[in-house]
This record gives C-alpha cells, structure tokens and sequence, in this order.
C-alpha cells in the first residue's frame, strides 16, 4: 500500500521480512540437504555405468526444464540466450565443467569414494575464494589464506601418507568452482533454470549419441541382466531430481544474504561424509582421516570468519 504521502511505497513489517527469510532458509537447507543424500539415490543406479547415468542425468534434466519452461513461458528467455554468442559461450562452458563434474561424483559415490566426494566440497568453498583472488581480483583476507594454507596442507598429507594425488576430490572441487566462476560472469543476465536449460541442451547431442550407441549395441543397462522397469525409471528421475535443487537453491538465494548461502553448503559435505562413514561403511584410512582433520579446521576457520564479518554488518543483506 502507498505512504500518507503517496509518494513512496510502504516498507515491508518485520513479521513479513522475518517469513520471507525463514521461507528462503527453508529453501536453501532444502536443497544442500537433498544434494547431501544424492549418494542414496545413485547407489541405485549402479547397475549402469556412470558414464550412462550422466548421460540420462544430461537428457532428463533437459527435458525437465524444457518442460518447466513450457509451465513458465519463458521461450523469449532461452531464445535471447541461444542468440547471443557470449552467452552460448558461456553456456557451453558451463555445460562441461557441470558435466565434467558429475560424471566424477557418480563416478566416486558408485565406485565407493563418496568420502572422497565429500572432501571435494568441503574444498570447493576454498577454491571459490581462491579462484576469485586469481581471476576477478578480489582481496583475501588473512582468514581466507589461513583456511587454503590448511586446506592445502590436508590434500599434502592426502599425497605424502597415501603416495596418490586425491584427483577425485580436486577434480570436484575444481570443476564446480570454475562453474560457479563462469556462472557468477551472467548471472544477472541469465536465471537459474534459463542457464540450466542452456547447459543440457548444448551438451545433450552428446550425451544422446552416447546413448544411442549403448543402446544400438545392447549395451544400455536396461538391457542387460540386471535392466528392469524399475532401473529405467529411476534413470529418467534424474532429471528431476537435478532440476529440484538447483530450482529451490535459485528461489532460497532471492530470499535470504549471500553470507548464509554460503554457511548453509556445508550441510551436503557434512550429510555425503556420513553416509561414507556410517551407511556405506567405507573404509577411512588414518591419512584421510588427518587430511579431513585438516580441511575441517580450514572450514572452521572459514566458517568463523564469515560469521565475523556477518556480526559486524547487522541488517544488511547482499543479493545475487
């Protein structure tokens, strides 16, 4: 409703603001909590190869926002993209490096190395800070560079004590955070589900030649011994279930600072590692445990630090 002067728009009452931020923190804890359990769900999935499950995930996810799209009539959007060549570019950038990424989550949750994909993204948030030091400029601060010295000092242990690079965890951690790099470049010229739409569509003949193949062999895996409608069921829910978090993830970040986004992605690290240790009893052995020991206080201090500099600027809330 207007002012008594008519000239400026009435604020929001603190009861609305206060349901706005707690809707948007249900949204964001949503979805890392749903990308926490993701492991569950591609544990059923083994009976194909991950290359195959990446391939549906690719196609699925496609048709999911089309679909979705189609809901919103949002064509002009996916058309402005699709005609713009430093958005096709980006876009095509994007579409690998998400690829990239997760052929190799599947690949180390169906491989038993979900711990491995866990360190990843507790690494990730480090990467991020350091990628936007080297590329976009942006000044660290002596928390910043504590945390990546201690992070990097448990990937060190990782290669001295197991005579092996933690490729698994790097190429994870690197591949998202070059994501979220070429992603925050358009961000304000490109939404969530546009760019996602973008991303499957441009990778998508890729992925269907690849099925195509599989399946003109006899080789796809709802062909083979183990194929049911069960299996091919679940293959075609990838799409959505790649499409849900993301969509919730873009409405939460409308809602609430960009300080408790961040805090708030250490949920599916936290839940991956569990289920690693406690449900898929995989074996942690005393250097990844002094590794994670590691990149733990890395996080700690990390986490405290932007918890700091969050107290020091009450009220105010940055958005994408």
């Amino acid at each position: 409703m207007p002012s008594s002067t008519g000239s400026h728009p009435a604020s929001p009452s603190t009861a609305d603001q206060a349901s706005t931020s707690a809707s948007g923190m249900a949204l964001v804890v949503g979805c890392y909590v749903l990308w926490g359990f993701f492991p569950l769900y591609f544990r059923l999935l083994d009976a194909a190869g991950s290359v195959e499950i990446i391939g549906h995930r690719i196609i699925w996810a496609m048709v999911t926002c089309l679909l979705l799209i189609a809901v919103r009539r949002r064509w002009s959007a996916i058309r402005r993209l699709l005609t713009t060549p430093r958005l096709v570019l980006s876009a095509s950038v994007s579409g690998v490096l998400v690829s990239v990424n997760w052929l190799v989550y599947v690949y180390g949750v169906n491989t038993g190395r979900t711990a491995d994909a866990a360190l990843g993204y507790f690494i990730n948030p480090l990467v991020t800070v350091a990628l936007a030091a080297l590329v976009l400029g942006e000044r660290l601060r002596p928390a910043h560079r504590a945390s990546l010295a201690l992070a990097a000092a448990g990937v060190g242990v990782l290669v001295v004590m197991q005579g092996s690079l933690p490729w698994i965890s790097l190429a994870l951690a690197f591949s998202f955070g070059l994501y979220g790099l070429v992603k925050k470049r358009v961000a304000r010229q490109v939404d969530a589900l546009t760019g996602l739409c973008a991303e499957t569509l441009i990778v998508s003949p890729v992925a269907l030649a690849y099925l195509g193949w599989l399946a003109a062999h006899g080789q796809a895996a709802v062909q083979g011994p183990q194929g049911s409608a069960w299996l091919g069921a679940l293959l075609v829910l990838a799409g959505p279930v790649t499409a849900a978090p993301l969509l919730l993830f873009a409405a939460g970040t409308r809602r609430v600072p960009l300080s408790v986004v961040g805090l708030s992605q250490y949920f599916a690290p936290i839940i991956q590692f569990l289920l690693a240790w406690l449900v898929f009893h995989e074996e942690i052995p005393p250097a990844r445990w002094a590794a994670m020991v590691l990149v733990w206080m890395a996080v700690a201090v990390f986490v405290a630090d932007a918890l700091r500099q969050l107290a020091r600027t009450p009220g105010r809330s940055q958005r994408p």
